[in-house]
């Protein structure tokens, strides 16, 4: 065979190797996309009746904000919302800001609250970009360890709060069920409590 004669194909676009997941993060983005255009109509008709001072609406719609992805369980998901124009600030700007999709979020809730499990499952600091790629696929964005370390930091003073609270205001009441005679023997009654 010569040279001339072999065709290198391409690798077709599009191609993934994961093509469940692919329509899933397609799927999830669609429906963020809706949710946010509903609380975005919800807003402008509350304010429909405002208008400036040359008797035009005063909210208008105004493109989108640049596009930025979300890590989800399913992986990374791109999101736009859109952007609302105030014609009339001078009594206050109203702004749009989704509920949905808040202006710094870049983890869902999820990813936040799986980060503490793993590191009490002992994923070491250095580790957590491994675990969460495996978890999240390859293309998840890694945590470096220095953020890990602020997060534990985080985690802590969440501890010495919670430690310090005040519990004066409750009452606690402590029960230890009977031992019965249809009880095992070698079985211990273990102390509950309610409150």
């Amino acid at each position: 065979m010569t040279k001339d004669t072999v065709v290198a194909f391409r690798a077709p676009e599009g191609f993934s190797p994961d093509p469940l997941t692919d329509l899933l993060r397609r799927g999830a983005r669609d429906l963020i996309a809706q949710a946010v255009e509903a609380e975005l109509n919800a807003f402008l008709i509350a304010h429909a009746d405002q208008t400036d001072a040359a008797g035009h609406r005063r909210l208008v719609r105004h493109g989108h904000l640049p596009e930025r992805e979300v890590q989800t369980g399913i992986g990374a998901v791109p999101v736009k919302v859109p952007r609302v124009r105030d014609r009339a600030p001078e009594g206050g700007r109203l702004k749009f800001t989704s509920t949905i999709l808040p202006p710094y979020l870049r983890r869902a809730k999820s990813i936040e609250d799986l980060l503490p499990w793993l590191y009490l499952k002992g994923i070491s600091t250095g580790d957590f970009s491994e675990a969460l790629a495996a978890l999240l696929g390859p293309d998840a964005p890694g945590l470096s360890a220095s953020t890990i370390t602020r997060l534990k930091a985080d985690w802590w003073d969440d501890y010495e709060r919670w430690s310090k609270r005040d519990l004066s205001a409750r009452r606690y009441v402590y029960f230890w069920p009977a031992v019965t005679a249809a009880t095992n023997a070698s079985s211990k009654p273990s102390p509950a409590w309610m409150c």
